[in-house]
């Protein structure tokens, strides 16, 4: 099994994705209230807090994952054992963020564009190899000429939600497996 690489700005790797898409999009969070689902221990979160975000809900599913640092930060609400599909934040939220694995983008962005005002910003981690069929994986990873099919594929199906995608983008560091994974910026469509 190929060693993790860790971050070294962030608690994860995923803040250095999530730090990518912040710049490649040029959007601000400074100041924001957020809500990261797919916490785990807080790669989002914590990129959220390095560009200035004022508060923080890392919701996940996990209990006792979220790293310590984070945990004890007074700008983070830890939400734990808790699936985004039924969380509510008690106050309108900004921005969302979404790094979910198992949670199909049709059913988790719905969700994530209900917990935002009317100007806020929803950026979703799309990992193809989860949306995948199983003919389209080679052990665990998208295989090269199916991967623009799956992405078309859920692309469609959150045009079907009126779910607007305003921006995509290659993360700039691979998911699992070498795996490619984009992150959407969307909005709900008026």
């Amino acid at each position: 099994m190929a060693k993790r690489r860790k971050s070294k700005l962030y608690v994860s790797r995923g803040g250095d994705k999530l730090h990518g898409a912040l710049s490649v999009l040029g959007l601000d969070v400074a100041g924001l209230t957020a809500v990261d689902f797919g916490a785990n221990v807080g790669g989002f979160t914590d990129c959220l807090l390095q560009h200035g975000a004022g508060k923080v809900y890392a919701v996940d599913t996990a209990y006792g994952v979220l790293e310590w640092k984070l945990r004890q930060n007074p700008k983070v609400i830890v939400v734990e054992r808790t699936n985004g599909l039924y969380f509510v934040p008690p106050e309108v939220v900004q921005i969302v963020t979404v790094d979910v694995g198992w949670t199909p983008m049709n059913r988790i962005l719905p969700i994530a564009l209900q917990c935002l005002g009317n100007e806020g910003n929803a950026l979703a981690l799309l990992k193809p190899q989860y949306e995948a069929l199983a003919c389209e994986l080679e052990n665990g990873v998208v295989r090269t000429e199916c991967l623009d099919g799956v992405v078309e594929r859920v692309l469609d199906g959150l045009d079907r939600l009126d779910i607007q995608v305003k921006d995509r983008v290659e993360s700039n560091v691979p998911g699992s497996g070498g795996n490619l994974e984009f992150f959407l910026e969307v909005s709900a469509r008026s």
